[in-house]
């Protein structure tokens, strides 16, 4: 069994279709059912049932492509590591983080890395489906919220951050320095949309006093959330350090004295991911940069 056969196998399975599998591959459909009918004569067993013009993967299909998997990433791996020797300094990191962090929250650390490490290209790529990217390797690596334990994910926590309410300096609110959950009754909310990570936290936070946020405008950018609270369109409930890397004096922070919403961020990347010495080094600035 060749690796090439492997690539091809796995070609087959995604398109489901051997023309389509063919031009994926850039070599003709005659040449790639040839090579499918070698690794079926190989393993004893055909791995594709043809039925008409369509296919459909066997039992014996669906065991090979879980372990071609395995292979194929560990093989990849390899190459990985064997590249980061050759120059330690180079590469590229492709890292998940949600929206609002993106905007506000690692620009500096972004800055910091590129000086130091100049060759290594990043990737910093917004999401509200962190886990699910690092799953699929789409990403290298994400920084996670509320992230549950999974044996399939290494779990490396970085700091717990409490939400305040934060109100535009004109609001009637404006000048104290807490408020009860309670309180936020009733109050005209410009807030992320339900289904919303963010959003869940708040709203879990307050089901737990019997009622519901008093959503008046909902958004999926907290840029446009916050020119909203700056014209004093309503309040909103978000990350305390968030707020504090806005750093608008034109806002208020009002602590929530009772039970307040609370998020846990993390570094999350597959157990089975090799992990060059570029995001090695990322990893660390990142640990750095929210611990201080």
């Amino acid at each position: 069994m060749e690796i090439r056969h492997l690539h091809y196998f796995m070609a087959v399975c995604e398109e489901l279709h051997f023309t389509k599998a063919a031009e994926k591959l850039g070599i003709s459909q005659p040449t790639l059912s040839q090579q499918i009918r070698v690794l079926e004569d190989e393993l004893g067993m055909p791995l594709f049932d043809r039925i008409g013009k369509k296919i459909v993967v066997t039992e014996a299909g669906s065991l090979l492509f879980s372990y071609a998997t395995e292979m194929l990433t560990t093989l990849q791996n390899v190459k990985d590591a064997i590249n980061d020797l050759q120059e330690l300094q180079r590469g590229q990191i492709s890292v998940g983080i949600m929206p609002s962090d993106l905007d506000y929250r690692i620009t500096q650390l972004v800055i910091d890395f590129h000086q130091k490490f100049p060759k290594v290209k990043l990737m910093i790529l917004a999401s509200i489906d962190i886990m699910r990217q690092v799953l699929e390797n789409e990403v290298d690596i994400g920084i996670g919220t509320n992230v549950e334990p999974d044996d399939r994910l290494v779990i490396i926590p970085l700091r717990r951050e409490e939400y305040v309410l934060t109100v535009s300096q004109e609001h009637p609110l404006a000048n104290q320095t807490a408020i009860t959950i309670a309180e936020l009754k009733g109050l005209p909310m410009v807030m992320y949309p339900e289904g919303f990570f963010g959003r869940e936290i708040v709203e879990e936070a307050v089901k737990k006093h019997g009622f519901q946020l008093h959503s008046i405008l909902e958004t999926s950018s907290v840029t446009s959330i916050m020119n909203l609270v700056r014209a004093n369109i309503g309040a909103t409930v978000q990350p305390y350090h968030l707020i504090q890397q806005i750093n608008d004096p034109t806002l208020c922070s009002i602590r929530i004295s009772d039970g307040a919403p609370s998020r846990s961020l993390s570094i999350i990347y597959r157990v089975d991911r090799y992990v060059s010495q570029a995001t090695t080094a990322f990893i660390k600035q990142i640990k750095e940069y929210f611990k201080a």
